[in-house]
């Protein structure tokens, strides 16, 4: 299993131009905690729509790279969303799922993931180009490779520790991150 922050800190390391879309809570944390960066697009109540988020911002912008971060009880609310990125096939997106078999925010229940739910056969039956589980931190370098140059779409599902971590909180303001957001990739 992995530690989280220790995980999205290595994928997130030389991030160059990498646009980056958190899901709620501990997701948002961990890539705040990474390092703060004006192309971080944090969600902070759209639970269940983080991926469609991403697939929004790949179709609209073909020329960059997305990767969206979330947990596993948020892709599971969105779950139809992997249907709809598998027929769209957007090549520049990758998301990355930190599952650590828990609803955390809203009391650590324990998710469908933990009983057996697979996102990564569901992302393959829904045609993703590349779908893997990881669980070793040396898997990271391989993440962050994937997500810079690797066809979408991906689907990583990264087996972390359900621990609590101290929060980190980026700005909470949804105009200013999404004008600060807007401005740094028409500034690229």
């Amino acid at each position: 299993m992995l530690d989280r922050r220790d995980f999205v800190q290595q994928v997130l390391t030389d991030r160059g131009a990498l646009l980056v879309v958190s899901g709620l809570g501990a997701a948002t944390f961990d890539v705040a905690a990474a390092g703060d960066h004006p192309l971080n697009f944090y969600l902070w109540g759209a639970m269940g729509g983080t991926a469609m988020t991403g697939l929004g911002l790949a179709l609209a912008r073909p020329d960059r790279r997305v990767a969206v971060l979330t947990g596993d009880g948020d892709m599971l609310m969105g779950i139809g969303s992997l249907a709809t990125i598998g027929a769209v096939q957007p090549k520049n997106l990758g998301l990355v799922v930190l599952d650590n078999g828990h609803y955390g925010e809203t009391g650590m229940q324990p998710s469908a993931t933990r009983s057996g739910i697979d996102l990564v056969a569901t992302a393959l039956a829904c045609r993703f180009k590349h779908a893997r589980d990881v669980s070793r931190i040396e898997q990271a370098a391989e993440v962050r490779a994937l997500l810079h140059a690797g066809e979408g779409p991906i689907l990583v599902n990264a087996r972390i520790n359900a621990q609590e971590v101290p929060r980190v909180l980026p700005l909470r303001d949804g105009h200013a991150i999404k004008r600060r957001f807007i401005e740094a990739l028409d500034a690229r």
